[in-house]
């Protein structure tokens, strides 16, 4: 009976959005802050994260990623629970061609050696709209 409640429990809490990105893909993470004003009450603001894809670990409710951005030419790390309410919404900027999933030995490179190249997505949607706005064009 427990599981069962366990399970209701995940399923409650699970995001319904999909997350498609994967190591190496730039992300903007929007996390939600709670800050205290002067007078002592709670204010909430976004503040976007935005960085490289370490790694994804975890699955269902537990999947977490760790992000990687270098901040006044220090590198800062954090996790973020992918599930989690202080997650507003993550955002993929550019696709990387990375060959590993865990890709750790970012943290060593530095300049220009720590670049990744940008994977090419085809997606049906995408293709399926340039085809729609190509059609409209030409009838016009």
């Amino acid at each position: 009976m427990s599981k069962l409640n366990i399970e209701a429990l995940h399923q409650e809490n699970k995001k319904k959005d999909t997350f498609d990105f994967r190591a190496g893909d730039t992300v903007t993470v929007n996390v939600k802050i709670m800050e205290k004003t002067a007078d002592g009450k709670a204010k909430s603001r976004i503040q976007p994260f935005k960085g490289v894809v370490i790694q994804r670990k975890g699955t269902g409710i537990s999947t977490s990623v760790t992000v990687r951005k270098i901040s006044n030419g220090i590198g800062v790390e954090r996790i973020f629970q992918i599930h989690s309410p202080l997650i507003d919404s993550i955002v993929v900027d550019t696709h990387g061609s990375v060959r590993k999933s865990r890709i750790y030995y970012m943290r060593e490179l530095h300049g220009k050696a720590a670049r990744i190249a940008e994977r090419k997505v085809h997606a049906q949607v995408e293709a399926t709209g340039v085809a729609a706005a190509t059609e409209e064009s030409a009838a016009n």
